[in-house]
C-alpha cells in the first residue's frame, strides 16, 4: 500500500513538474536571446542590457516571490473542496501583487538616479537608463501575469504556463529584432530596444494567460472573475506574511551569486569568466529540481487541504527522491561532458582550464542544491515560509559566503587563496547546510501537522 501511494504521488509530482521545467528553461532562453541579439548590435549595448538586467531582475524576482504565496493557499482550498473560497483568496492575493508592481513602477521618475548608483562607463549610462525605464513600465503587467500564472499553477494547471512561456520566447525574439535593429518605420534602438521587447513580451504573456483563465472550461467552476471581492486587509496581510519570506529567500540567492562575482573581480577577467561558465550551466541544471519543488508545493497544499498529512509526507519524500536521482544524472553528465559544455561558452584556453576544475564542484553542488530547493518548496506547501527564510539566510550568508571568502580570498586555511574554487566550496557548504536544516525543519513540520490534523475537533 505504501509503495502504491508513493508511486501515485511521484506520478502526480512529475505530471505537474515537466511543464514547469520547460517554462523555466524557456524563460532562461529569453535572457540568452537578449544578450545574443544586443551583442550582435554592439558590445556596448550588450553590456548595457546586462547591467539593466542586473538592476531589474531582483525586483522581478521579488514580485514573483510574493505571487508564489498563492499556489499553496488555493491548492489547500481546492483539496478541502472549498471552491467558493478560491476566487476570494485569489483576488486578495491579486490586490497585493498588483500593489507591489505599482509601487516599483512608481520609481520610474527616479530611474536615472537609481542607475547612477551603479558604477559604469558614461556610454553605458543612457542605454541602461532607457532599458530600466521600459522594464519598470511593465512591472504592473508582470505582477498581474504572475498572479494569474500562479492561480493556474495552484489549481494544478501547469501546461498553460509552458505554452504561454514558449509564445513569450517567440515574441521576445521578434520584438528584439524589431526594436534593437529597427524595421521599416521603427528606429533602431539598440540595447534599449531589449527593454521595449521585454515589456511587450510581459504584456503578451499577461493577455494570453488572462484569455486562458477567462475561457478555459477546466477553470470555469472557480469563477475568478464572476464576482469581485473588496480588499480584505486581514487576508492580504496573511498573504503578504506568507509571500514576503519567499521573495526574500529568492533575493538572498540572486544577490549571493552577484556578490561572489564582485568578490572574484580582483582575480581578473579570466577567473570571472570561468566562474560565469560554471554558474550559468549550473543555473540551467537547477531548473530540474526547482520545477519538482514548485510541483510538490502544489501537491502538498492539496493533500493538506484534504486533511491527509500522510499523503502530503509521501509527496514530499517522492519529490526529494526524484530530485536527488535527477540531480545525480545531471551531475554525472556534467562530469562526463564538461569539456563539451565549456566549449559551448568559450575557446579561450585559460578560461577552459579554470572552468574545467570548477565544473567538478558544480557537479557536487547540484546534489545538495536539489535537496534544499525541494525541501524549501515543500515547506512552502505547508505554509511554513518564515523558517525557510531564516534557514536560507543563515546557510547562504552566514555559512556559505564566509566559507567562500575565507577559502577564496585569504590564506587562513590554505597556502594561497583558492579564488573561484574556494567560493564554489563555499556554495557546496552553504547549500549542504541548507539541505540538512530545511530537511530537519520539514520533518518537524510534518510531525506537527499530523498532530494538528489528527486532534479531535
Amino acid at each position: 500500500m505504501n509503495r502504491k501511494r508513493f508511486i501515485i504521488e511521484a506520478r502526480d509530482v512529475l505530471k505537474l513538474a515537466w511543464p514547469l521545467l520547460i517554462a523555466q528553461i524557456t524563460q532562461m532562453l529569453m535572457g540568452v536571446s537578449d544578450t545574443i541579439m544586443a551583442g550582435r548590435y554592439s558590445a556596448t549595448d550588450m553590456a548595457a542590457v546586462a547591467l539593466g538586467f542586473s538592476i531589474t531582475i531582483p525586483l522581478l524576482c521579488f514580485i514573483q516571490g510574493i505571487a508564489l504565496a498563492l499556489p499553496p493557499i488555493i491548492s489547500r482550498l481546492q483539496g478541502n473542496k472549498n471552491i467558493a473560497g478560491i476566487a476570494d483568496a485569489s483576488q486578495q492575493a491579486g490586490y497585493l501583487v498588483l500593489f507591489v508592481g505599482l509601487v516599483i513602477a512608481a520609481f520610474i521618475p527616479f530611474t536615472e538616479s537609481i542607475v547612477s548608483l551603479f558604477p559604469m562607463a558614461p556610454e553605458l549610462h543612457s542605454i541602461t537608463v532607457d532599458y530600466v525605464i521600459y522594464v519598470f513600465l511593465a512591472m504592473p503587467g508582470f505582477a498581474i501575469y504572475q498572479w494569474l500564472r500562479n492561480y493556474c499553477e495552484g489549481l494544478g494547471k501547469t501546461k498553460p504556463t509552458m505554452i504561454i512561456t514558449v509564445i513569450g520566447l517567440m515574441a521576445n525574439i521578434v520584438g528584439n529584432y524589431l526594436f534593437i535593429y529597427g524595421v521599416g518605420p521603427l528606429p533602431a534602438m539598440g540595447g534599449a530596444g531589449c527593454g521595449v521587447a521585454t515589456a511587450l513580451v510581459i504584456y503578451t504573456m499577461l493577455i494570453a494567460t488572462f484569455i486562458y483563465v477567462r475561457l478555459a472550461p477546466a477553470l470555469r467552476k472557480y469563477d475568478l472573475f464572476n464576482q469581485w471581492y473588496r480588499p480584505n486587509l486581514k487576508t492580504i496581510g496573511r498573504t503578504f506574511a506568507l509571500g514576503l519570506p519567499i521573495a526574500m529567500t529568492i533575493l538572498f540567492e540572486v544577490t549571493l551569486f552577484s556578490a561572489v562575482a564582485l568578490l572574484l573581480a580582483p582575480f581578473g577577467a579570466t577567473v570571472v569568466a570561468a566562474h560565469q561558465v560554471a554558474l550559468n550551466f549550473s543555473a540551467l541544471m537547477f531548473m530540474f529540481p526547482m520545477s519538482i519543488g514548485m510541483a510538490v508545493a502544489i501537491r502538498i497544499g492539496y493533500r493538506i487541504g484534504q486533511k491527509n498529512p500522510r499523503q502530503a509526507k509521501i509527496a514530499a519524500r517522492s519529490a526529494i527522491l526524484i530530485g536527488f536521482i535527477t540531480s545525480a544524472c545531471t551531475a554525472t553528465f556534467t562530469l562526463v561532458a564538461k569539456g563539451f559544455i565549456i566549449s559551448l561558452y568559450t575557446s579561450d584556453g585559460e578560461v577552459y582550464a579554470i572552468a574545467n576544475a570548477l565544473l567538478i564542484y558544480a557537479a557536487l553542488f547540484q546534489l545538495s542544491d536539489a535537496v534544499q530547493v525541494i525541501s524549501a518548496n515543500a515547506l512552502r506547501g505547508y505554509k511554513d515560509t518564515t523558517a525557510m527564510f531564516i534557514i536560507t539566510f543563515v546557510s547562504y550568508w552566514l555559512i556559505g559566503l564566509p566559507t567562500g571568502i575565507i577559502l577564496g580570498r585569504t590564506s587562513w586555511l590554505t597556502n594561497e587563496p583558492m579564488a573561484a574554487a574556494g567560493f564554489w566550496i563555499g556554495f557546496i557548504v552553504g547549500l549542504s547546510a541548507a539541505a540538512v536544516l530545511l530537511g530537519a525543519r520539514l520533518l518537524y513540520i510534518q510531525r506537527s501537522t499530523n498532530v494538528l490534523i489528527e486532534q479531535p475537533a
